[in-house]
């Protein structure tokens, strides 16, 4: 699946991705530590990146996890992840995680992206909702939640613990089909 707008691709990872993906994990590393640091290990150096690489591919087919690659058009390099995860099947229900390169911050790509995967994970994959969970002092990740037509469901106390830092509540928007 590939889905272009304006200079972007979003496209399902593919392992000749594992380059692209460990250069933009490196080029954010700062940026990603916190929300990310299992993407961010993982992809730490070419040989984990193809590792990821070959595991998301897998996971993609198996229907476990889906991880689509943000791109730009004119570098074919990776500039952000999409995720649809956390999948239950019996609830047709996911959520979705998303990171961008600080290059394209602002430029309301992410809102865009999750625009087309929400099509996607309510068409073709037969998801009846799905979810985001931010940190609350995490606006720009809101704004792509509510520019989606998500809508504020409650907070989750102590949901996540970044590394090396105490748990954080986290917001829960929806939306449904």
């Amino acid at each position: 699946m590939i889905i272009e707008f304006d200079n972007f691709t979003i496209a399902q990872i593919q392992e000749k991705d594992a380059w692209s993906i460990c250069d933009l994990m490196l080029a954010n590393e700062d940026r990603f530590k916190a929300y990310f640091p299992i993407t961010l290990a993982q992809n730490t150096n070419p040989t984990l990146a193809k590792l990821f690489a070959q595991k998301k591919v897998k996971q993609f087919q198996n229907n476990e996890e889906y991880l689509f690659i943000l791109k730009e058009n004119k570098t074919h390099k990776a500039i952000g992840l999409i995720y649809i995860k956390a999948l239950d099947w019996n609830h047709k229900k996911g959520e979705l995680a998303y990171c961008l390169d600080y290059n394209f911050k602002g430029q309301n790509l992410m809102s865009k992206a999750v625009k087309y995967l929400n099509v996607y994970a309510f068409a073709e994959l037969g998801l009846a909702s799905l979810q985001i969970i931010v940190y609350k002092k995490n606006k720009a990740s809101i704004k792509v939640a509510t520019n989606n037509n998500f809508t504020w469901q409650k907070t989750l106390p102590k949901e996540y613990t970044p590394p090396n830092s105490a748990p954080l509540d986290m917001e829960l928007y929806e939306k449904h089909k």
